[in-house]
């Protein structure tokens, strides 16, 4: 059996215990560990699973499968993944994977930040198209993530910034020479999130449009959701490229159209509260 374990968003006691069960269980462990990380490192995870655990990045676990896959015929193999196992597509190979190698399988869900995300006092309901935003390099900053955060602003939907997560990354010469040498992780953070988003209004003003998004609209910076240390923070636009939420991961809400509820539930968390009251820009039903 391959299972497929969510370990949810804080440390090592957000496991389930169904999961916990299935992964004391297993012979071979397996964490994922390039689309998220916990609080907690490797160590502290198996000190409380009692297993040993083997970590998979994005290479082996998107070019060699079928190793990851091996013996899962006759023995229990468990995967773990850092939120839910379905918050990134990758996992639905690996269980197509196992499908073709005739490999049941069975996920044990956990909380991820697509449902966590509510925290803010945002309604669920009211989401839009979930986008990532990539780190810019000083050759590609590409803006299509823009264009829809823009449509679901016109929809009246909010919209959930997945930020960018660089682990293992290789140096563009390094790359070339075939050189195994990778680069320091880097998370980006709501301040660089917003910064961009600041830097595209300024070239679509310039291109003579007028964007949906302005500096005065308000968002929502999200740090260590589910963690001891959360932190929350609302205002605008403007004031989400200055605001300091601390270590990763963060996340970036762009607002639509906000019921009453909502805006009063954003308002515990503002970095200016005045920023509410004088945004000429903000939407409610």
């Amino acid at each position: 059996m391959l299972y497929l374990v969510g370990l949810g968003l804080g440390d090592a006691k957000d496991i389930t215990v169904k999961g916990l069960e299935a992964v004391r269980r297993c012979r071979r462990v397996y964490l994922e560990a390039y689309t998220s990380v916990l609080t907690v490192g490797k160590e502290a995870l198996e000190e409380f699973y009692g297993k040993e655990l083997i970590l998979a990045d994005r290479e082996m676990v998107e070019q060699e499968a079928d190793s990851l896959l091996e013996e899962a015929d006759v023995c229990d193999v468990a995967f773990l993944v850092v939120g839910d196992p379905f918050g990134a597509t990758t996992h639905s190979d690996l269980v197509l994977r196992a499908v073709k190698l005739g490999i049941p399988y069975k996920v044990i869900h956990n909380a991820s930040i697509m449902n966590a995300v509510g925290c803010c006092g945002l309604q669920l309901y009211n989401f839009g198209e979930t986008v990532s935003i990539v780190f810019w390099t000083d050759t590609w900053k590409p803006e299509s993530f823009f264009d829809k955060i823009e449509k679901n602003r016109q929809n009246g939907m909010h919209t959930l910034c997945l930020l960018d997560i660089k682990v293992k990354e290789q140096s563009l010469e390094n790359l070339m020479k075939g050189r195994k040498i990778y680069e320091p992780p880097r998370y980006m953070s709501v301040n660089q999130a917003a910064e961009q988003l600041l830097g595209i209004i300024q070239n679509r003003r310039l291109q003579g449009e007028k964007p949906e998004i302005t500096e005065n609209t308000i968002c929502v910076g999200l740090a260590r959701v589910g963690a001891p240390d959360e932190k929350i923070a609302s205002g605008t636009l403007q004031q989400m490229s200055t605001v300091e939420l601390g270590a990763p991961l963060h996340s970036l809400i762009v607002t639509g159209t906000m019921h009453p509820l909502e805006l009063e539930m954003l308002k515990l968390f503002s970095v200016d509260s005045s920023s509410f009251e004088n945004n000429a820009c903000q939407r409610t039903t």
